[in-house]
């Protein structure tokens, strides 16, 4: 049960310091914080691809060009 307890508490306080740390701790890790939240949204946003959306009006203006 002890167990159970420590690590909830250790993941509140990592999420706290993850999220919240920069703007309360100190300079040195304040920026750790800061450094950590960076490299953690990167990693997520590198998990989904950047995707080109398609234009629904593409022929339509190509028609219109061709007429002009």
């Amino acid at each position: 049960m002890r167990a159970k307890s420590l690590l909830k508490i250790i993941a509140i306080l990592l999420l706290l310091f993850i999220s919240i740390g920069d703007r309360i701790l100190p300079r040195p890790l304040g920026d750790a914080s800061r450094n950590s939240r960076t490299q953690i949204n990167e990693f997520l946003l590198g998990l989904f691809p950047k995707k080109e959306l398609k234009n629904p009006h593409r022929r339509t203006e190509e028609i219109i060009r061709q007429v002009e």
